[in-house]
């Protein structure tokens, strides 16, 4: 699905707030109130400058993704998937890659995480016709991120401790921060 309808932006939801936290029901009814949850979905996401987005992140515990995004060769991508299902490559056959991520649920940080290069997702339209996504390098990255997040798991889930520590302190006193005038 194109995001051709008029979407309405809906405020993202912050590291703590609860619905980040447990994973997502699955998509049960293919109607206009999905189709209008995935166009708010990508205007929130273009809203933010981010390159997907989960539904869990704007409070909609959904299994629902949308992602507009380059692959390894910067061919920009568009999509939404309905109840993923992520698969990765066998241990041996996979590649880790190092990229410093960031989240639109942890603003103003980033920090480096090795991940697979490649992955793919299984899924449903809003309709509810079937789909595969293939994807490479930030694409790669971007659909197990954006599962994580109907999973319950935000990336700095996926960190050591201390920098997960290190990310939310830094978090934490950036939002505190009084604004200052320009």
């Amino acid at each position: 699905m194109e995001a051709s309808g008029e979407g309405r932006p809906t405020p993202i939801r912050y590291v703590g707030d609860p619905v980040l936290h447990r994973p997502c029901e699955p998509v049960t009814r293919f109607d206009e109130n999905l189709a209008t949850l995935v166009h708010d979905m990508f205007a929130s996401m273009y809203a933010a400058d981010g390159v997907g987005l989960a539904a869990n992140q704007i409070g909609v515990p959904l299994r629902v993704f949308v992602y507009d995004c380059p692959d390894d060769t910067e061919e920009y991508r568009k999509g939404v998937v309905v109840n993923p299902v992520l698969v990765l490559p066998e241990a041996a056959a996979r590649t880790l890659a190092d990229y410093d991520e960031g989240c639109l649920s942890v603003p103003g940080q980033r920090a480096s995480l090795a991940r697979p290069d490649r992955a793919v997702v299984h899924g449903v339209d809003v309709t509810g016709v079937p789909l595969t996504v293939e994807g490479t390098g930030l694409l790669a990255r971007c659909l197990q991120h954006e599962t994580d997040h109907l999973d319950g798991r935000l990336y700095i889930d996926r960190l050591p401790a201390e920098r997960r520590e290190e990310v939310l302190r830094a978090y934490e006193e950036e939002r505190d921060r009084p604004a200052t005038e320009d």
